[in-house]
């Protein structure tokens, strides 16, 4: 599947773009930790575009968010990788991340969320303006941006390897290459 046809797949199946700017914002992600290990890019950019496809569906139920959205995508064609990264990003189900793949799209999915909220109490709401140091400061308010579990974030040094302020950076810089289709 091409990143258009995730695009439009993804469309026709969210009707918040909120929650579908939220998808762009993984996949910006993905796509940046994907180039840190030589992955396959375009591979973890669909699993980040595609993480949330099932919203939709599940909104009045959301103990089946992400096992749809693996089915779904299962069903579109996609490769089993992608579908199992989707089904282990809800912490909710408990499924352990074990592949390099699926343990990014877990940590990437709250940073999206704390990043987005850093941003919007800037003067300028521009994500331009937004430094790392923002972001980390942010990450030590409780109160702030409660939905962006902090817990999941931190998680990036054991499963990813990296310290918290090197994965914000690599979070901010993607989501700052994507700024203008964010809408910051």
């Amino acid at each position: 599947m091409t990143r258009e046809e995730a695009l439009t797949l993804l469309k026709e199946n969210l009707s918040n773009q909120n929650l579908i700017k939220h998808c762009l914002a993984v996949e910006a992600i993905m796509r940046a930790l994907a180039h840190r290990p030589g992955e396959d890019v375009e591979k973890w950019g669909l699993a980040g575009l595609l993480h949330d496809i099932d919203y939709d569906r599940v909104k009045n139920d959301l103990s089946q968010h992400s096992l749809v959205g693996a089915k779904m995508l299962e069903d579109f064609g996609l490769e089993k990788d992608i579908c199992q990264a989707v089904k282990v990003h809800n912490e909710a189900h408990g499924i352990p991340a074990q592949t390099l793949m699926e343990k990014a799209l877990f940590v990437a999915d709250p940073l999206t969320g704390l990043i987005v909220a850093a941003t919007l109490v800037l003067p300028s709401k521009k994500l331009a303006d937004l430094t790392v140091e923002n972001v980390l400061n942010r990450f030590g308010e409780k109160a702030f941006a409660r939905g962006a579990n902090r817990e999941i974030i931190r998680k990036c040094e054991e499963l990813l390897n990296l310290k918290l302020e090197e994965f914000v950076e690599v979070g901010l810089k993607a989501m700052q290459g994507v700024a203008t289709e964010l809408g910051l």
